[in-house]
């Protein structure tokens, strides 16, 4: 089955850019009438990610996270510092925010600043920008999160699927049935036609994930 990249529809502010030493994929998803913007994964990059914000003269609203892994999540207390924006996770990933610091250290890379966060992410918590609802798909961590944008038909699914694979379920924390279980029964039941972005690499859709996926060819 051959792959064609959907698109993201209506009205919206919409970009998505690879950050940090782990190249992961950070997106802003704004409102271009009220300017208002929710960033998504600041893993790294700060002045990067925060340049695109003013070019477009963005109001970051909210800094969410799809889970607490350290390449997902280095650059949020500098992005908050610098906009005032709170930061939100869910709360089944709070060991992992709270160990940025050591999870910096078995890799080797610089922590740089650490933020406590604001308030927590549960299943069906809406965003503040763009129509945007928090999904609870747990696997690849407890926390794990995707963010569903229905009326742009956009998914950032983070680390839980990918482009012909899905997150990696034997780090502390991990699942495999629960990944399995979050992909079948909260991601597949949305519109097959919708841009999925993952948490590292390319983009594609889950209808293409339904039939192409090893693991769910032909769901």
């Amino acid at each position: 089955m051959a792959f064609e990249s959907p698109k993201v529809s209506g009205n919206v502010f919409f970009d998505t850019f690879p950050v940090g030493p782990l190249q992961c994929n950070c997106s802003i998803i704004g409102d271009p009438v009220s300017k208002s913007c929710v960033i998504v994964d600041p893993g790294g990059d700060p002045e990067k990610i925060m340049s695109i914000v003013e070019e477009n003269r963005l109001t970051v609203r909210q800094i969410v996270h799809t889970h607490a892994h350290l390449d997902h999540i280095l650059a949020s207390a500098e992005i908050k510092s610098k906009t005032g924006a709170p930061l939100l996770l869910h709360k089944g990933d709070q060991y992992l925010w709270d160990a940025l610091e050591s999870q910096c250290q078995r890799f080797g890379i610089n922590c740089g600043e650490t933020s406590e966060l604001d308030s927590w992410l549960s299943d069906e918590t809406a965003l503040d920008c763009c129509g945007g609802v928090a999904l609870h798909t747990p696997g690849h961590t407890p926390g794990s999160v995707s963010f569903w944008f229905e009326n742009h038909s956009l998914l950032i699914a983070g680390d839980t699927l990918f482009q012909l694979g899905i997150g990696r379920t034997d780090l502390p924390g991990g699942s495999f049935e629960q990944i399995e279980r979050s992909i079948k029964e909260r991601l597949f039941g949305l519109a097959e036609d919708a841009l999925v972005i993952t948490g590292h690499g390319p983009s594609t859709s889950l209808a293409f994930e339904k039939q192409a996926n090893p693991f769910f060819g032909g769901v």
